[in-house]
């Protein structure tokens, strides 16, 4: 695929449709995987546009997939209607198919439901209210939905919480020593090791330290991300390109100087053979760029167009050491 691009609006609705089709013959080669980047790199417009495209996919998918099921069972002698899944997903959500799980109605006491999420597992769960969670890998909440609140912890992981605005039942979520109240929005939230971000998609959310703990308030708008760690009294707040952080929904990690620590962290939430780093200065080497989740060993040989590293495999998982490093190839 070309990578001189038009920058019109239409023309850049035609380039993230045409890069939709071509991810999702799942073949993509390093060359092309190098020019999305690249484009995807050059906008938020683009982002925006791959994103919006994606999610029409998907939309197509959905409604298409019970006439295929319809048309199965009427032609049982026939191989079942279907449409490649998109490699932006790859083979990991391959393995875990997005799963939509409706809570039970609010009649009588609130009921508290627990979800959670594997190695390379992502999962979508519709609540009662109306208001979607989409878990990533690692992920680890329940929800209760009570008449004067709703309420969730989320013990670990990340999620993107799409939240059906009730100022008589406030949706509020604890995490670690903090709270994050929704104010009728698109969140992420994220936390792993001891450390919480929230980045806000749509409208606004309340972060407040929980009873007990120490700290101020802060209220986030579109386009803000709040990191904290556990036991500290302050946070940071930040602007991001919030569709960036909501990525990995779609496939895709996007990184903006993000230590490569980090990035190896998230990788190890989607392949089941462990990534670890051998030398702590290379550990917290800057990273900027997209990598596609698809399988372990290209997402790596495309970590290493935007690190001079080197991949030794064992038994025991895969060492990054520096490339040129003793050892590494």
């Amino acid at each position: 695929m070309s990578t001189i691009w038009r920058f019109g609006d239409d023309a850049r609705r035609a380039s993230a449709a045409a890069w939709v089709v071509r991810l999702e013959a799942g073949d993509l080669a390093e060359p092309e995987a190098v020019a999305f980047d690249a484009w995807l790199c050059a906008s938020s417009d683009n982002a925006a546009a791959f994103d919006a495209a994606l999610a029409t996919s998907h939309v197509y998918a959905a409604s298409a997939a019970p006439a295929a099921r319809a048309l199965a069972e009427r032609r049982p002698a026939q191989r079942p209607v279907g449409r490649r899944a998109i490699v932006a997903v790859g083979a990991v959500a391959a393995a875990a198919a997005v799963a939509v799980i409706v809570a039970p109605q609010l009649a009588g006491p609130a009921a508290t439901e627990t979800y959670s999420t594997g190695n390379g597992q992502r999962r979508t769960v519709r609540l009662a209210d109306g208001s979607t969670i989409d878990l990533n890998a690692g992920t680890r909440l329940s929800v209760t939905l009570g008449r004067d609140a709703r309420r969730v912890t989320l013990d670990e992981g990340q999620a993107v919480f799409d939240v059906i605005h009730d100022e008589r039942r406030p949706f509020v979520i604890a995490a670690g020593d903090r709270t994050v109240t929704d104010v009728g929005t698109r969140f992420d939230v994220r936390r792993r090791d001891g450390k919480l971000s929230v980045t806000v998609a749509h409208g606004a959310v309340e972060v407040r330290p929980a009873e007990g703990a120490a700290g101020p308030a802060y209220r986030l708008h579109p386009g803000q991300r709040l990191d904290h760690v556990e036991g500290g009294a302050g946070s940071q707040v930040a602007a991001v390109e919030a569709e960036d952080v909501l990525g990995w929904r779609f496939g895709r990690l996007v990184y903006r100087g993000q230590p490569l620590s980090e990035v190896v962290a998230d990788l190890n939430q989607q392949f089941p053979s462990p990534i670890r780093i051998e030398d702590p200065a290379l550990a917290a080497a800057p990273i900027s760029g997209v990598l596609i989740l698809d399988d372990q060993d290209a997402v790596i040989r495309r970590l290493a167009l935007l690190v001079p590293i080197s991949a030794v495999r064992s038994d025991a998982g895969v060492v990054l050491r520096r490339d040129g490093a003793p050892g590494g190839r």
